[in-house]
């Protein structure tokens, strides 16, 4: 029984689908104006993975991601270029499709853009009016009244007499209340817009994935996601919009992603610890290896706590998943067994256990582990067999996550790694590794060998391996 924590009842719940056997997934995207950071990546990841799950649970799944290619971001990231605002969008597009590719993000089946669905907004905007949740100062802008709206601050927790106390309306605004927010923005000189009712404007920024999600899914669907962000007041404002136009329920299900935080600080631009995708698959010269790295690290974390980003944990990752890597480098080559979580296999039962727990990927990456220690005792035993029946079980969990579908060779081939590249948990580089071997084995032709074996601990203790040739030399691999 599939349980999933529900951010508006703040409690986990049997996830029962509005449809026997099928699954409508709404995430919210990427606001296309820069390259993607580590909160997209894990935006992606974690939602990646939940439908690869429910998919390998046997759920017809129709996953949509939106994009937003309009926004007063864009509007000034393309004035300060001097670009055309949909060259510049066109171009974050690729890069974010270039980096998802990188994380094994399996494409969505719909990725709706908001300047393809401006008769959408328009016409959910028009039923706000009608039903009386719209209103159109003289200024051209339409604002939603949020008061009209009994439930709005359920989801983020939030009381609307709070929200006023520390709201107050700007000189020259003239909305009837400091909390009411823009639906409809009448045109500027020089800004791309788009004809309405209202005269020509653009769409605000909450009302796009209001009109695009139920365009997509229906007014009603099963599951809507995104960043711990977005909660409130973006996610709480998609509630208030859609009920009001549509006078359905909106969406079963709300998930949220935690925060992620850099060295136990919170990701940020002004903070000064805030990392690209691609700043981060630079790190190795194969950045699809890279990227099943970040992906692994990732998804050690429960998809709703702080996920804590560190040089060594990226390391650990890189370490624990050479472990996997050098175990199924021993077998010949193993096919996934296709229907894994099906099994009644103990440690697929684990594994199913664990996702079914709201998700919890580090309980089903222990999993994992469990079919590795299997596979390496059966080699021992000399019971090849039975070793290459447990890789090919853990490979086919392994797809579920999105993990372990690089050839062992190309993934071990660290000698193909830059020199800049973080190896261990304590942040060794390769470049550092390089001259610590060297240093061991000059120590060995100086017959220092009290520090030969200093430096071979250490080493060892970083998950480095030696092999030492006849002739002097020495090669190392990781653990």
């Amino acid at each position: 029984m599939l349980r999933i924590y529900n951010s508006l009842t703040r409690d986990k719940q049997e996830f029962i689908p509005i449809q026997a056997g099928k699954v409508g997934i709404y995430v919210c995207g990427m606001t296309v104006y820069d390259y993607c950071h580590l909160g997209h990546a894990r935006v992606m990841v974690v939602f990646d993975t939940v439908v690869r799950y429910l998919r390998a649970a046997g759920y017809e799944v129709n996953y949509i991601r939106n994009i937003t290619d309009i926004d007063d971001k864009i509007i000034q990231r393309a004035s300060q270029k001097q670009q055309n605002y949909a060259a510049l969008t066109a171009f974050f597009i690729d890069a974010m499709h270039e980096d998802a590719a990188k994380l094994n993000i399996l494409s969505p089946d719909q990725e709706p853009l908001a300047t393809a669905h401006i008769d959408e907004i328009v016409n959910m905007i028009t039923s706000l009016v009608v039903r009386g949740y719209a209103y159109r100062p003289h200024s051209g802008d339409v604002y939603y009244r949020v008061r009209r709206f009994d439930r709005y601050g359920e989801l983020g927790g939030v009381v609307v007499d709070d929200l006023r106390s520390g709201a107050r309306i700007e000189p020259g605004n003239l909305k009837e209340d400091p909390l009411d927010f823009v639906l409809w923005k009448a045109a500027k000189p020089g800004e791309p817009s788009w004809a309405s009712p209202w005269g020509e404007g653009r769409p605000g920024w909450h009302i796009e994935c209001s009109a695009m999600s139920t365009h997509c899914l229906g007014n009603h669907f099963d599951i809507h996601a995104g960043g711990m962000d977005l909660r409130f007041p973006h996610h709480e404002n998609e509630i208030a919009q859609a009920e009001a136009a549509t006078g359905e329920k909106f969406v079963n299900l709300w998930m949220h992603n935690g925060f992620v935080e850099v060295n136990n600080e919170k990701m940020s631009k002004s903070l000064g610890n805030f990392s690209t995708i691609r700043e981060l698959l630079k790190q190795d010269v194969d950045q699809p290896r890279m990227g099943e790295i970040l992906r692994f690290m990732i998804l050690g974390s429960h998809y709703r706590s702080p996920l804590s980003f560190t040089v060594a944990g990226l390391a650990a990752a890189r370490s624990a998943l050479t472990r996997i890597y050098l175990t199924l480098d021993k077998l010949d080559s193993v096919a996934p067994v296709p229907k894994a979580m099906a099994l009644v296999d103990p440690a697929a039962v684990e594994f199913r256990a664990a996702m079914e727990d709201d998700f919890n990927t580090p309980d089903a990456m222990a999993a994992l582990y469990t079919m590795v220690h299997d596979c390496n005792r059966a080699l021992d035993q000399g019971r090849r067999n039975t070793a290459m029946q447990r890789a090919a079980l853990l490979l086919g969990l392994g797809n579920i996550l999105g993990i372990l579908e690089l050839e062992p060779r190309r993934f071990l081939a660290v000698a193909s790694a830059s020199t800049d590249t973080v190896l261990t948990p304590s942040g060794l580089t390769r470049s550092a590794v390089d001259e610590l071997v060297k240093e061991r084995e000059q120590a060995r032709l100086q017959r220092d060998w009290a520090r030969a074996d200093v430096l071979r601990e250490q080493l060892n203790a970083e998950g480095i391996v030696l092999e030492d040739d006849p002739k002097g030399g020495t090669r190392w691999r990781l653990l």
